[in-house]
């Protein structure tokens, strides 16, 4: 019943912003952006909203994914002295919340925003869980792997690259799947970090630049009905994508 109860509410959900994103999702709407567009006009896009979301997560996801999957090698296979204070800590960045995540970073690196802040931002957050997850798919596998390998004089390098991570090859892309599923709806640390803009901004590393959640929640305080189907349409943007991640993942 809990179950049924779960995945109801999750059916509500995605059938109430698809019931009030529909009506502003077509061609145009993700291949232009508010740029020329007034506030009670109709039209526009949140092709800004995509391209920052992109380029803020594939950032993130490409600090992440190797130094995540490397942490877990050291925690499952290494041992080190090391380990215990780099679980504990990990274990700790695991539950901070994604606001302090975007003060650290406009706190260290200060203004002007950019978007690569924003990926620092999300690889902060989505670092811990990049790690623990990696670590225990790496758990998976199977000791005797392991020994056979080392009983044929493999060193252990040689066991980790060639036996250990090739077996867990599946479950570490889903592992990075859900990690970019879990950034891209982020939105408190990217709208400290990246802050808002109509236009399309295809330079991370300079000046404003948008995303789906921070024109979602920018648009949906409007006081006009025009802003508000298009804030409902760029979360059905961000929901379809999340969407496919979820279903790439499970397949």
């Amino acid at each position: 019943s809990i179950g049924f109860a779960v995945v109801a509410v999750l059916g509500w959900m995605v059938t109430f912003v698809a019931l009030k994103g529909w009506r502003v999702l077509n061609w145009e709407f993700v291949t232009t952006d508010l740029r020329t567009v007034g506030a009670v006009d109709e039209g526009g896009g949140v092709l800004h909203g995509i391209a920052g979301t992109l380029q803020q997560v594939g950032l993130a996801t490409l600090a992440v994914v190797p130094i995540g999957i490397l942490t877990a090698v050291y925690l499952n296979e290494i041992e080190g002295r090391m380990a215990r204070p780099i679980r504990f800590f990990v274990d700790s960045l695991a539950g901070l919340p994604s606001i302090i995540a975007g003060l650290m970073v406009i706190t260290i690196m200060t203004y002007p925003v950019a978007g690569y802040k924003g990926s620092i931002a999300l690889a902060v957050l989505t670092l811990p869980i990049m790690t623990r997850t990696s670590e225990e798919i790496l758990k998976t596998v199977p000791d005797g792997l392991r020994e056979a390998s080392l009983a044929l004089g493999a060193p252990q390098w040689k066991v980790v690259s060639k036996v250990v991570l090739p077996t867990a090859r599946n479950g570490l892309l889903t592992a990075a799947i859900l990690v970019v599923a879990r950034a891209a709806g982020e939105t408190a640390p990217v709208l400290l970090t990246t802050g808002y803009s109509a236009a399309t901004n295809w330079n991370p590393f300079s000046g404003n630049q948008a995303s789906l959640p921070v024109i979602a929640l920018t648009l949906i305080r409007q006081p006009n009905q025009a802003q508000i189907n298009r804030a409902w349409g760029a979360a059905m943007v961000l929901l379809i994508f999340v969407l496919l991640l979820f279903v790439a993942a499970r397949f």
